[in-house]
């Protein structure tokens, strides 16, 4: 059903990975988020969300270093345990906290100094634009709905987006005590669509809807991806996902595992997927002059 809209919008579509440590240790964990493009002058949108955890990464970085810097002269004090235990309560370092964030764009400019944010003042929704690229790597962009009366509870709707991150092009250079992308191994992640049915409309007032709620839940890594029909046409952008409590609770079931008999607990809960309305997205994108394609 969605064979040929996926391969369209995979042309706009594009993955954001990351790379992040933590106090505790010298692990990289890498996540992905996704964002696409809306026409052909470098602009693309994605969740607030992700454009806040791309904004706050240099922030990050730069109070780590600080705090290095500050630990590596007190390297010949005999006092050294006690103040370095000193400066972690001044930069409020525990061991969940992330210390080191770095963000890779695959495959949407060949260069940039850097990109301008617009963010949405209430909505998970943000705006994205490269900035001084020499050329851009790709090739179509968002054509979004033009008759907002097609979106309708029953109608079959799909995402598309980059979770379970597995590329593993990074590493920890325990030197320099960095995290940093590589020249070798696996450079991308494969893309993963999934399906639902409109169930219901999202709204923070009477008559103001701003939302589409999926039968089906987004993954984490396809926020800021878009949510298309059959033909490629754009609806809206996946932002969350919902959990409710069905009520189907079993506790201590008692049921047939291989030759025994175990006792198990189950609470059930459904996911629904959470899309910014495609209305809500033009009318962002009108407010800031950008560009954009209806059909």
């Amino acid at each position: 059903m969605f064979i040929n809209a996926i391969e369209k919008v995979a042309h706009f579509t594009r993955p954001v990975h990351s790379i992040l440590r933590t106090y505790a240790g010298k692990q990289v964990i890498p996540s992905a988020a996704t964002l696409f493009f809306v026409n052909e002058e470098g602009y693309a949108i994605t969740c607030k969300h992700v454009a806040e955890m791309l904004l706050s990464s240099e922030a990050i970085n730069q109070r780590y270093q600080q705090f290095k810097n500050e630990k590596q002269q007190l390297v010949n004090d005999p006092k050294q345990k006690q103040l370095v235990k000193g400066l972690e309560l001044k930069y409020k370092l525990n061991a969940d906290q992330t210390i080191q964030l770095k963000n890779n764009f695959v495959d949407c400019v060949d260069t940039m100094s850097g990109f301008t944010f617009n963010l949405h003042p209430t909505l998970d929704l943000a705006i994205i634009k490269f900035n001084d690229y020499n050329k851009l790597h790709y090739t179509e962009y968002a054509r979004f709905l033009k008759d907002e009366t097609k979106i309708q509870q029953g109608k079959f709707l799909c995402r598309l987006g980059f979770p379970f991150p597995e590329f593993t092009n990074y590493t920890y250079n325990s030197i320099t005590d960095d995290i940093e992308w590589t020249s070798t191994g696996v450079n991308v992640s494969p893309r993963f669509p999934i399906e639902g049915m409109v169930t219901r409309f999202l709204a923070d007032e009477p008559n103001k809807m701003y939302g589409i709620e999926l039968s089906t839940p987004g993954l984490r890594g396809q926020s800021g991806g878009p949510l298309f029909d059959n033909n490629g046409i754009v609806y809206g952008m996946q932002f969350s996902t919902k959990h409710l409590h069905l009520g189907f609770d079993l506790v201590d079931k008692e049921i047939m595992v291989n030759t025994s008999i175990k006792k198990v607990s189950d609470y059930s809960f459904i996911h629904l997927g959470q899309c910014i309305h495609v209305n809500v997205i033009k009318a962002f994108l009108k407010q800031h002059n950008v560009k954009y394609y209806e059909e």
